[in-house]
């Protein structure tokens, strides 16, 4: 498994800046993210402040031009394919989601974009190869 770092992570947020433009134009709809945090709110608050910080640098204002949906599994495994599907329900327009959650995202749906954090994409089986991933992950 590989570990990003809070500098990886920060560069990784930066890939959203390319979102669909399709995303962003959808009528009286803010651009939504689905936050899958796999631990606790506490947990992953520095996490989540770089996350919102990174996004406010790129002209992302969260509740003027943007949304972010959170859901914290609290360590429950069980619990990210419960979040999965209640993003696309939501029909959020990307899944950010930490390691293994990822996975349970990917099963949940082939059509939103899901920006994973942590882990290693081809040994999980979310990409089909680094060079080629294919699909709806990055």
């Amino acid at each position: 498994m590989f570990n990003l770092g809070r500098r990886g992570f920060i560069a990784l947020i930066g890939g959203l800046a390319a979102w669909p433009v399709a995303a962003r134009a959808q009528a009286g709809k803010l651009p939504t993210i689905g936050f899958l945090g796999t631990t606790t709110a506490s947990a992953w608050g520095p996490w989540a402040a770089a996350f919102v910080q990174r996004l406010r640098e790129l002209g992302w204002i969260e509740g003027r031009n943007l949304a972010i949906e959170y859901r914290w599994a609290d360590g429950r495994t069980g619990r990210f394919a419960e979040i999965a599907a209640e993003f696309v329900r939501l029909k959020v327009d990307v899944i950010l989601a930490g390691g293994s959650a990822a996975v349970e995202a990917k099963q949940a749906t082939a059509v939103i974009p899901i920006v994973f954090v942590l882990g290693d994409p081809v040994a999980t089986g979310l990409v089909a190869s680094l060079a080629r991933p294919g699909g709806n992950v990055t």
